[in-house]
């Protein structure tokens, strides 16, 4: 183990890249579900067409296939880039892809909250002339999100994991696996209790993380 706290800087640094690529991932897939949420149920049949269509696909598409066409289709063939900084270029790559796969699941989270929601209120809400938009807004909506913190906590946890795959899918982003990898390469660390260090880092974000969504899910449940 001494050689494995020898290297602890490289495995805080791996580590801060699998944070930063967790939050803004998480905001960027939470945003864009609520938008395929809102097309999802809205009242006009195209807006419904285009969502599902995205949504069905991209969340049977597998992560590593959808971060490769960030990597290879976006930046390699059409030659997209955000920053003349190679690292933090691959990096919103991988955050674009996370995004794009997670908001599938985040968005199936918030329909399902959705429909736990009575008709009644729904039809109480047109027939005092609340616009789709304001009925979406005050009274969907809030009660959804309540009612799925826990499921929305287990997506947030997935995506934690999922970040593993950003430099496997080749995108180049030296997060936590990779930098547990670039340390197997290079022979710096022993390779069990590296692992074991590595396993411990994932358990010490995704814990407490499972601990407080259970947590906030009891504290603001919906009683029915």
């Amino acid at each position: 183990m001494e050689a494995f706290f020898a290297n602890f800087d490289l495995v805080i640094n791996g580590f801060s890249w699998t944070v930063r690529l967790t939050l803004l991932s998480a905001l960027g897939s939470f945003l864009l579900g609520l938008v395929l949420t809102a097309m999802r149920v809205s009242p006009v049949p195209l807006m419904r067409g285009i969502a599902t269509t995205y949504v069905e696909t991209v969340r049977n598409t597998p992560l590593t296939l959808v971060l490769l066409f960030c990597g290879l289709g976006l930046s390699s063939a059409l030659g997209f880039t955000f920053t003349e900084n190679v690292e933090w270029d691959v990096f919103w790559f991988a955050v674009i892809g996370l995004s794009a796969y997670t908001a599938c699941f985040v968005s199936e989270s918030l329909r399902s909250g959705i429909n736990t929601i009575p008709l009644g209120q729904i039809e109480a809400a047109r027939s005092i002339g609340l616009t789709f938009g304001q009925n979406l807004q005050l009274i969907l909506l809030p009660q959804a999100l309540r009612a799925v913190i826990g499921p929305l906590g287990s997506v947030l946890i997935a995506l934690t994991k999922n970040t593993t795959i950003a430099s496997a899918a080749g995108l180049g982003v030296i997060e936590a696996s990779a930098q547990m990898k670039q340390m197997f390469d290079k022979g710096i660390a022993p390779v069990i209790p590296t692992f074991i260090g590595f396993a411990i880092g994932f358990l010490v974000l995704t814990l407490p993380m499972g601990f407080f969504f259970s947590w906030l899910a009891r504290r603001m449940a919906v009683a029915r």
